[in-house]
């Protein structure tokens, strides 16, 4: 009678229990070059686009938080999971909707910088905007979002570098002026320095925004894609929009998926959960994979059969090796 109560407490507790761990698993791919509930996952508006065939999928890691003894050891013994900390996903005192709010502002992110990327590689002029504004700063109520900077202290703002180079030398206190284009108006305003926050490096003043580089284009590029979060998917969308904008036809019909984080200037690093969005690649009929150069160890370790890699470190690097592979010419490998 014992053990029957023993085994029932038992199965009670592992139904019930929950572990802080979380489950890695193969999540769900997306066509950048195709549609998303009915509209297009990039549309252009205000330029000519281009047919494009074939597919430019972009992958993505599932994340099971919430997971019971039992829950843990089945997803564990699939051997399609892949148990982590929860810690590594969720810092102490952090909700959920914290961690969801982070991971779109990831994703938008990497859709500005993908843009940016892809334009400035088809050559298209660019401009630096204040991309965030830090409440009680100098810079607060007086520049806002999106304002296109033209002049700090007297230097000519031409990139995102170019505001702290301009500040260097100034210290808190100390008044500048800002030159800069507000919704068409161009304006110049007196900004009084702050001493700088403890965790930003150096020993200048302080002018409370983040400057960001964006293409200066007379037509939008949206993207459209709900429920999916984090910075990966920049490089698949930076060579959509080229492949829109362009008659390259990248794809030229052939399945391919990739994944890796895009800077502005086109540089891709690597990412996390390699392993598992070579399987939800393949699952999805992928035959070509491109990877970001940091993440090829692994990928080539746990690369499905049937599965071709093709290494990239740049937006660039990245066009190049799918012309080659539409010419039948070797590509560079993991």
């Amino acid at each position: 009678m014992f053990s029957f109560f023993l085994v029932v407490v038992l199965g009670l507790l592992g139904g019930l229990v929950r572990v802080p761990y979380v489950a890695l698993g193969p999540g769900p791919t997306f066509d950048t070059l195709g549609d998303f509930r009915g509209s297009p996952v990039i549309n252009v508006d205000g330029a000519q686009t281009h047919r494009t065939t074939g597919q430019l999928r972009m992958t993505t890691v599932s994340l099971t938080d919430d997971v019971t003894l039992f829950g843990a050891l089945g997803l564990w013994i699939s051997g399609r999971y892949a148990l982590d900390a929860r810690e590594q996903y969720f810092k102490p005192g952090e909700t959920e909707e914290e961690v969801e709010k982070e991971n779109v502002k990831q994703f938008r992110d990497s859709q500005s910088q993908a843009e940016t990327a892809a334009l400035r590689q088809l050559g298209k002029p660019i401009k630096v905007l204040a991309k965030e504004i830090v409440a009680n700063s100098p810079a607060d109520h007086k520049l806002a979002p999106g304002d296109e900077l033209l002049k700090v202290h007297g230097k000519d703002i031409t990139t995102q570098e170019d505001v702290t180079e301009a500040l260097k030398g100034t210290r808190p206190g100390q008044t500048i002026s800002v030159t800069f284009q507000h919704r068409g108006q161009q304006r110049t305003v007196p900004l009084k320095l702050a001493k700088r926050p403890p965790d930003l490096r150096g020993d200048f003043g302080f002018i409370g925004l983040e400057p960001a580089e964006r293409a200066d284009v007379p037509f939008h590029i949206s993207i459209k894609l709900e429920d999916v979060g984090g910075p990966s998917a920049g490089l698949m969308f930076a060579l959509a929009i080229v492949d829109r904008l362009t008659e390259q036809n990248l794809a030229a019909g052939k399945h391919i998926a990739g994944t890796g984080e895009i800077d502005d200037r086109g540089d891709v690093g690597e990412i996390g959960g390699i392993t598992f969005k070579l399987v939800a690649a393949r699952e999805a009929g992928a035959n070509t994979f491109l990877v970001p150069e940091g993440n090829c160890a692994e990928a080539r370790d746990n690369a499905p059969d049937g599965l071709r890699l093709i290494r990239v470190g740049t937006l660039k690097e990245a066009m190049n090796a799918l012309s080659a592979l539409r010419a039948g010419r070797p590509t560079p490998s993991c």
